[in-house]
């Protein structure tokens, strides 16, 4: 079963290749969505796949990395994009 979930990341997540770290995990699970940082010193993502790749990578996500501390993450459910087709960082204002 396909799902997508919007992320909000809070912690030690930007300037630590965070966002490569998510792409990568993304790529590696074969999902689709976007990654990007915030102003405010968060990391927001949108995520889609199969249920089970999807929940792993919520859990690897949520582990961190050695440089990379996650403190809160709070996931909330979306609509499945059927168009989406690959994992993207997006910089500035989505470019």
């Amino acid at each position: 079963m396909m799902k997508r979930v919007h992320v909000m990341v809070e912690g030690r997540v930007q300037g630590v290749g965070f966002r490569y770290f998510v792409q990568h995990e993304a790529l590696k699970r074969q999902l689709t969505g976007w990654v990007k940082n915030n102003d405010d010193g968060t990391v927001e993502m949108e995520a889609q796949g199969h249920e089970s790749a999807l929940q792993l990578f919520l859990d690897t996500i949520e582990a961190g990395t050695m440089f990379a501390k996650v403190s809160h993450m709070h996931v909330e459910p979306r609509p499945v994009r059927p168009d989406e087709t690959k994992f993207r960082i997006m910089y500035g204002n989505g470019v």
